[in-house]
């Protein structure tokens, strides 16, 4: 009996001890306190409660006293000078430790005035207009409630505004916030000197092995004595990150390390500093030197630093994959960043599957100043598609834009050019056999706006395409036009609606021979499931070729069983045909899977043609290493 009333004495001292050591539940009672006040209270007060497990009961009164200046401080920052807080220790309804804490805010301090005072070369008359607006755009005003998160975001942005422009150099060299608790009142004060005039000299390259210095001045273009723009060193790092050429690129300014005005062939030690900026942009970095003091009245040239990091000089990649239309494919692609001694991107591929077999080599030139991206490639493409038999060598140039809609919108654009020399060796299966010169050139329009670009599940896409060409063996003359939408809806957490459509039309004569690939045919698991690749278009002889007109539609309804797993139903129609008033619509309907990865989606369909009462397997899959 004696032993069981130890092990109970003992048990009972261990639950004692257990509680006594467990961090205490914070509970606050704010009144009419603003929802970020008494988060700043909690997160203060959370800290030291943190800091009660395994402390004695000595300590833990010194805690909760802590605790209780925390709450002081953290409503100080918000403002409330004069609060009052009370904090009792207690326990909830399971027995736990609690901190109750009750808080009289009082009233919120309130802004009096600011002063600003600027000092060095932006006090000069040239900069009176500037450094008025820079007084107008302060944030925290008179009259406004004073929070120490607002105030700091004021003295960054002054800051900010005066460095990021002429003035690289600029400090806030006092700030100060005097409170009178009686009146509830904050006089602001900040002092920023600009320091001198800053202007950019010599361009000093460091990284490079085997891209060539030229490719650099290709970006980073100015004049020696141009003024400092921050946002002109952020726009010639972000396109030098742009290129193939480089993992890493940082841009900045090397500060002075002397007394003289031009810097630039000065010997003396120095630290490259840029101002603060946005995440990838130029970064700050800080290496101290010993340096003489620059005139903060004055100007300064100073020399533009660009680091660079190459990227792998050679990469090889592969693929294999299998899907309903074309079967087993193989794809190889040799990627080299400087070929010759010269800036280019050489890009080689090899596919391979049983319906086409292509070689090609593309020469891309680095982007210019305004983003486009230009390349020059030679082609050997080999097709033998629903008896359409087509080998084609070709030469052409593309320029490529991509932008976007800028203020964080998720709208971009792609702008592509393009002129293809041709030459198609052309063999229709119970038809003519000719050979067939081109020289076409195209350009395309799209818009993107969606929520994912691998995996949308709301948004739409636009793309617009045009061209022109002429047959070089006869100087025929042929125009085509084409639009292509997508639109997706999400219903409720999972399910989607995806509805997509295409229009299209050639003009040219009717003894005009096209290029295979300006006609238009359809068919297939990217465009009407339930028909074969390619299998609608015009009959010419045993085969299908490309037709003059071409109009397709198509609705899905995807319902997601989980994040991974889904099924789909559809409805797709269209016919390419010699005119729209020919056509006969090829309407598939069916069923599919839905598996999403990180790749994108991947599909399994089985869908029934009513024009060609057939029932077809639609599906893709591939491997890249």
């Amino acid at each position: 009996m004696r032993r069981s009333a130890r092990l109970l004495l003992l048990w009972s001292s261990l639950l004692l001890a257990a509680s006594a050591d467990a961090k205490p539940q914070v509970v606050i009672d704010a009144g009419k306190t603003d929802a970020a006040t008494v988060k700043a209270v909690n997160d203060a007060v959370d800290a030291i409660a943190r800091q009660s497990e395994d402390q004695d009961g000595g300590e833990i009164t010194r805690l909760r006293r802590r605790a209780r200046d925390a709450a002081l401080a953290a409503l100080s920052t918000q403002g409330y000078f004069a609060a009052k807080v009370e904090l009792d220790p207690g326990r909830n309804a399971a027995g736990d430790d609690t901190w109750n804490i009750r808080i009289e805010p009082g009233q919120q301090a309130r802004v009096v005035s600011v002063d600003i005072e600027f000092r060095g070369r932006i006090t000069r008359p040239a900069y009176a207009k500037r450094v008025a607006d820079l007084r107008k755009r302060w944030s925290l005003a008179a009259g406004e409630p004073f929070t120490n998160s607002e105030w700091n975001k004021a003295k960054s942005a002054v800051l900010n505004d005066v460095s990021t422009h002429d003035f690289m150099l600029a400090r806030m060299v006092d700030s100060a916030a005097d409170v009178n608790v009686e009146a509830g009142t904050v006089a602001l004060r900040v002092v920023v000197d600009s320091g001198p005039l800053v202007r950019l000299g010599d361009l000093r390259v460091e990284g490079l092995k085997r891209v060539p210095e030229t490719l650099v001045r290709r970006y980073v273009r100015y004049k020696r004595g141009d003024p400092y723009e921050q946002d002109q060193l952020n726009s010639w790092q972000q396109a030098l990150q742009r290129t193939a050429f480089f993992r890493g690129a940082f841009v900045s300014l090397q500060e002075p390390g002397g007394t003289q005005p031009d810097t630039s062939n000065q010997t003396s030690t120095a630290r490259d500093v840029t101002a603060a900026t946005p995440a990838g942009d130029a970064r700050v970095t800080a290496a101290q030197r010993p340096a003489a003091p620059v005139d903060r009245n004055g100007e300064v040239t100073l020399p533009v630093v660009v680091r660079l990091t190459e990227a792998q000089p050679k990469r090889f990649s592969s693929s294999i994959g299998v899907d309903s239309d074309v079967g087993p494919r193989l794809e190889m692609t040799y990627q080299q960043q400087v070929v010759f001694g010269q800036p280019l991107t050489m890009e080689s591929g090899l596919g391979l599957d049983r319906l086409r077999q292509r070689a090609y080599t593309d020469f891309h030139l680095p982007p210019d100043a305004r983003g486009n991206q230009d390349s020059i490639g030679v082609l050997a493409d080999h097709s033998d598609i629903q008896g359409l038999d087509v080998m084609r060598f070709a030469v052409g140039a593309t320029r490529l834009k991509e932008s976007s809609a800028g203020d964080g919108s998720r709208v971009n654009y792609e702008t592509r050019y393009g002129l293809l020399a041709a030459h198609d060796h052309v063999k229709i299966d119970g038809g003519d056999t000719y050979n067939l010169p081109t020289l076409t050139a195209t350009a395309e329009w799209l818009r993107r706006d969606v929520d994912s670009k691998y995996n949308p599940r709301e948004g739409n896409l636009l793309v617009l395409g045009t061209g022109a060409g002429v047959t070089l063996n006869g100087g025929d003359p042929y125009t085509r036009l084409r639009l292509r939408g997508q639109q997706w809806w999400p219903v409720g957490q999972r399910d989607l609606v995806t509805v997509r459509g295409e229009v299209g039309k050639v003009w040219a004569s009717r003894d005009t021979q096209v290029p295979d690939d300006f006609g238009f045919r359809t068919g297939g698991a990217r465009s009407i499931r339930g028909y074969s690749y390619l299998s609608i278009g015009a009959d010419r002889g045993n085969a299908v070729v490309g037709a003059p007109t071409l109009l397709v539609g198509s609705v899905e309804y995807d319902h997601y069983f989980d994040d991974r797993w889904g099924m789909a139903v559809f409805v797709d129609a269209g016919d390419a045909a010699q005119s729209f008033g020919d056509m006969n619509m090829a309407v598939g309907y069916g069923v599919g899977a839905r598996v999403r990865t990180p790749a994108g989606p991947l599909f399994l369909d089985v869908a029934y043609g009513q024009r060609d009462h057939s029932l077809k397997l639609s599906f893709s899959l591939g491997i890249a290493f």
